[in-house]
Formats: C-alpha cells, structure tokens, sequence
C-alpha cells in the first residue's frame, strides 16, 4: 500500500480510495445495500482508509450505506470520510442543480453528519461550481463549519485553476477532485499542474473510465435502467469498439512489460502521472480483488510514450467525461 499526506488532515491516507457513487445505484441501475456494506468492508481490510462519497449519490442512499458500513466496522479514527455538498435536488423530477448558498451548505452538512453517523466530516468538498455564489463566499461558508468543528479539510471537486483562485480567497483549500483516466486527460494541460504547484491534493475520480478499463467490457455489454453509460459517447458505436480496441492492446502491453492487468495499469497511470489519490469505484467485494497488485511497481517515461501511441493508434475522435454537469440554479 502506499500513502499521502492530504493538508489539514493528521494522517496519511491510502492512494486508491473507494468510490462510492455506484453504491449508491442512481445512475447505476440500483443498489445492494448488503453486498455495498460487504464492499465497503473488505476495501477497509485490505488497508484502504479513506472512503469517498456524495449526497446526491442515490439522493442520500449512498451517504447512507456509508454510514451503516463504518458503524458496523468501528475504529472511525482511524478512516477518512470524504463526502461533498451544493448540488440540491428532486428525486421525483430526476433533477439536480447547483447549489453553493451558506444556507444550502449549512442544511446539507448537518444531513450529512447524520447520514454518515459521524461527528465530523474529515474532507467536504463542493461538488460542482456554483457561478450564482462568489467562489469566496462559499469558501467562508466552509471555513465557518471548519472552525465549529463540523469538517477537517475544505475542497472542492470539478473546479478550474481560476476558480480554486477565487475560492482560496476565503478558505484554505487542502484537496481538489477532478475527473482523471487513461482516456479523460484534460487536467493534464492545467488542473493537475496547478494543484502540484500550489500544494492541494488531488483526489481523482473515474480511473477505470466508468468500467472500461477495469477489463471486464464486451461489446455485447448492455446498461439498464437509468446506467449514465447510456448517455456516454464512448459507449456508442463506433467508439466503444475503438475504446475496447485501446484495452485490448493495454492489457497486452502491461502484461508482456510488468505481468498486471489492465485495471491495474489503468490506476498505475493515475497515481504515476502525479495524482495524490486515485478514487476506485467498487460494488461487489471481489471488486476488490486487485488492489494489491496495484503496488510495489511504476511506469516509466517510456511506458506512458507507448500508452500514447496506442491511443494515437486506436480512438479517431476522443471525447471526455461522458455526463452532464448539473445547470446552475
């Protein structure tokens, strides 16, 4: 396993974190709560220790199964709780907006404790950018619950380099969460270089691209229910295919070079290309199967060249993150 140190936090925390917006099933297809628990559970005896949720994940559900699970395990010192706030919304129309108020923020922290049966919230980031409330404003608003005891770190997840300026204006800024993966490397150009510089941890999110990089996709691989893979260009032909063709020749590479797979591989160039975390999306306990061969191995300056000629070789038209933002209010 290997570790990091998060500003304001006075313990390191392991470099995959689970993810939990698929337990919480809205955009997934549903939930389990028993075999989530179980989830949540083995990621903690395999040394994980920091766990990564959101209100809006399942309109509380996965806030929820969190909570459960970490009561059940105990020892609460010694796990990070990583959840988020300002995104409001209404399950019976399906819809989410942005929400950065103090009130907003201060009606969802206290829901949030009590969802999470905890008494402090450990990292508490803003979920989407509000442009309908001062970035420093907000960022007051975090430094208030941080000085009452109610949360340890302020972040902020989605945010751009100007917009974490505006908001280190009013609170200190210990973690900045953006998408990150093989194939969805925007930050590269401005976010991950800005947070390397100014001292803020990164604690990425997507690093098995929605599944695709966990191997375990076909071409055949249907999404019910409300599945977000139904509305991600990468899961349409003739994407999908140039994706699965990028995979396959991934997982040939990492294989013949460092006898890994390519869920391996996939959170490997997360963490080598300078991330402080990468976030690992899980909801069976056999998900978690290959953590351990996660460690005790980097790529080199020369395996990233060959990761890009294979993409060079196969994906025609890359695209990014495959969801919507949620509007501003």
């Amino acid at each position: 396993m290997e570790y990091i140190r998060i500003p304001g936090l006075d313990k390191q925390v392991t470099r995959v974190a689970l993810g939990t917006w698929a337990i919480g099933g809205w955009m997934w297809g549903g939930t389990d709560e028993t075999q989530s628990i179980k989830t949540i559970h083995t990621a903690l005896d395999k040394g994980v220790n920091i766990i990564d949720t959101a209100p809006v994940y399942g309109f509380g559900r996965s806030e929820e199964i969190v909570g459960k699970a970490l009561k059940a395990y105990g020892r609460r010192e010694e796990i990070v709780i990583a959840t988020k706030v300002a995104l409001a919304w209404n399950p019976e129309k399906n819809a989410v907006w942005r929400d950065s108020s103090p009130e907003r923020i201060r009606q969802e922290v206290e829901d949030s404790l009590k969802r999470l049966q905890t008494d402090v919230i450990d990292i508490y980031q803003i979920h989407w950018p509000d442009p309908a409330v001062p970035f420093e404003k907000t960022a007051e608003t975090l430094a208030e619950l941080k000085k009452e005891g109610k949360i340890r770190v302020a972040g902020v997840s989605n945010y751009s380099p100007d917009q974490m300026d505006a908001f280190r204006k009013g609170a200190d800024l210990g973690v900045c969460q953006p998408p990150y993966n093989i194939f969805e490397r925007a930050i590269e150009q401005d976010i991950l270089p800005y947070c390397t510089a100014e001292g803020i941890a990164t604690l990425t999110y997507g690093a098995l691209c929605r599944g695709l990089l966990s191997g375990k996709m076909s071409p055949k691989r249907e999404f019910p229910g409300d599945d977000l893979r139904n509305i991600d260009p990468k899961f349409k032909q003739p994407r999908f295919d140039q994706y699965l063709t990028a995979v396959k020749k991934l997982q040939g590479f990492v294989r013949e070079n460092y006898e890994r797979d390519i869920i391996h591989l996939a959170v490997r160039f997360v963490l080598d290309k300078g991330a402080s975390v990468a976030l690992w999306g899980g909801r069976r306990p056999d998900d978690l199967d290959p953590l351990a061969d996660m460690f005790g191995w980097q790529l080199t300056a020369n395996d990233f060249k060959k990761i890009d000629e294979i993409l060079g070789e196969t994906i025609k038209n890359p695209v990014g993150p495959g969801f919507m933002a949620p509007p501003a209010k």
